[in-house]
């Protein structure tokens, strides 16, 4: 998507570590048309499958989720990041690790909003290593749902998690794939 990858070489902040950070337009202050250009690819991407629910997880992948759930006509459910020590049997719960927080969650879905049989489309804001995108993998497989595929807004193309869902079939569009990316530059995987 040649309109994101614009405004990441335009607006991203690279840090050391590979971290980029797109507070500008997606992660704390949102430019909604934008917005509405990404959930309408990621719409033309999976209109082929059928969709019942969109999965995603607290906070950054909600905006994405809702724009992409317009087109669709379909709800959008997020996972919430809980203390490590919850329990209770009316959620689905997955631990996740964030590389970039350097933290240990775990994430909940309550039961009534994730169903047996049901076809769930994952969307997200970045995939690195994979962690969360596995735990909302883990949730529709709790459910007994079936996962038609992930949509990522960013995904870093140069970290393991693209190639591990990619290697498990798992149908996967990202918006913007960086290839390469150090503190100075970024380099996009070619289309």
């Amino acid at each position: 998507m040649e309109i994101l990858k614009q405004r990441i070489l335009k607006e991203a902040k690279l840090l050391p570590g590979q971290i980029i950070k797109v507070d500008a337009f997606l992660n704390h202050q949102i430019d909604v048309e934008l917005l509405d250009q990404m959930g309408q690819v990621f719409y033309e991407r999976f209109k082929h499958a059928q969709v019942d629910r969109i999965l995603t997880i607290e906070a950054s992948g909600i905006a994405l989720a809702v724009s992409a759930a317009h087109y669709f006509k379909v709800p959008v459910v997020f996972a919430k990041k809980a203390q490590l020590n919850i329990s209770n049997e009316h959620y689905y719960l997955s631990q996740i690790k964030s590389y970039t927080k350097k933290v240990d969650s775990i994430i909940s879905v309550s039961k009534d909003y994730l169903k047996e049989n049901e076809h769930i489309l994952i969307i997200d804001d970045f995939l690195a290593h994979g962690q969360a995108i596995c735990g909302l993998l883990s949730l529709v497989t709790q459910a007994h749902a079936l996962c038609v595929g992930v949509g990522i807004a960013i995904e870093k193309g140069f970290q393991d998690g693209g190639k591990s869902l990619r290697a498990q079939g798992i149908p996967l569009e990202s918006l913007a794939i960086i290839e390469v990316m150090d503190d100075a530059h970024i380099e996009f995987r070619p289309e």
